[in-house]
């Protein structure tokens, strides 16, 4: 048997949620925010983080047309110019380890986003990327997790 770590009563934990918090407020709308963290779970491979993430987005609003298109967003059109250029940079800033985010990316990204933007958007990919590796990390099962009442 399997037995994970409680996450929740560490520090790290805490502090994680401090950035989350942020996140909640910062400047990037939450239909973005929230097909970002999905499309990035989907490419980390992080079950949990999915169905975390599809429920806060259909509790949210969001259609299931856009989430089952989301792995294919580039050749669907249920996503606007800024969403798509959110969407890029969010997958070339998860992939950074195999190769460097190209200079047109940046430029779309500079067209669509102010500086604030653009760095409220670093953060989300990075968030969700460190939550992706410690649910992966900790083997955390998907399934049991609710939207908060107020998202519904």
């Amino acid at each position: 048997m399997v037995t994970t770590p409680d996450k929740s009563s560490t520090e790290a934990y805490r502090s994680m949620l401090g950035v989350e918090k942020y996140l909640t407020r910062c400047s990037i709308e939450k239909p973005l925010r929230e097909l970002i963290k999905l499309r990035v779970s989907q490419i980390n491979g992080c079950a949990y983080c999915i169905d975390m993430h599809w429920k806060d987005a259909r509790a949210d609003g969001e259609t299931e047309q856009r989430l089952y298109g989301l792995p294919a967003w580039r050749e669907s059109p249920y996503y606007s110019e800024r969403e798509q250029v959110g969407l890029q940079l969010a997958e070339e800033l998860t992939r950074v380890a195999d190769r460097s985010v190209p200079d047109d990316i940046h430029e779309l990204a500079r067209k669509q986003f102010n500086p604030q933007e653009l760095s409220d958007l670093a953060w989300i990919v990075a968030a969700i990327n460190a939550w992706n590796r410690v649910n992966i990390a900790l083997r955390t099962a998907p399934g049991d997790y609710q939207p908060p009442l107020a998202a519904r």
